[in-house]
């Protein structure tokens, strides 16, 4: 077993109560994905003053649409046992720079059944292993909670071998850290 199987197995000296796994989203998805995007945007609605329409759901958002027609952009679900336990969208190129060489973490959701358990950082470790190469993740610089996440997430992927910056201006707002 891998010093990352080993981690991935065991939270704070307990077993991972989930094995986790990223299966490639399809079109047949879509709906599904549209419905856990709602509760993407529910959990940022706190931070970035989201409102809901006059239907009750949460409007714009990333275009699931581009995950099926353009060849750089892929959308993934997050699996816990047999369970939905979130998604991630992943784009083979730069958000900052648009640089191909580099991966980016547009969106990441695990729902909150899910969090705190090792679900997250074992899903985060699989997408980076889809794409061996330099990645992005970044984060609004509101969300402290997601940047707490991802550093450790990272961190534990690199040994702490990642580097922070924080971006502000058109491109982006807040933290990213880089590394690979």
């Amino acid at each position: 077993m891998s010093d990352d199987e080993a981690v991935a197995k065991q939270v704070a000296g307990r077993p991972m109560p989930f094995d986790v796994a990223l299966t490639p989203a399809t079109e047949v998805d879509a709906p599904m994905l549209a419905r856990l995007l709602q509760l993407y945007a529910y959990d940022f609605s706190e931070i970035m003053q989201l409102d809901v329409g006059e239907d009750g759901c949460f409007t714009g958002g990333t275009p699931l649409a581009s995950c099926w027609s353009e060849p750089w952009r892929h959308a993934y679900v997050i699996r816990a046992g047999e369970h939905v336990a979130g998604f991630c969208i992943l784009d083979e190129r730069s958000r900052l720079t648009g640089a191909t060489t580099t991966c980016d973490v547009a969106e990441f959701f695990v729902m909150r059944r899910y969090r705190r358990n090792g679900v997250g950082v074992r899903a985060a470790h699989l997408a980076f292993e889809l794409f061996r190469r330099p990645w992005e993740v970044r984060q609004t610089r509101t969300n402290a909670a997601a940047t707490s996440f991802w550093r450790h997430a990272i961190g534990l992927y690199t040994n702490g071998a990642f580097t922070e910056t924080v971006v502000d201006d058109e491109r982006w707002r807040g933290p990213v850290q880089s590394f690979g």
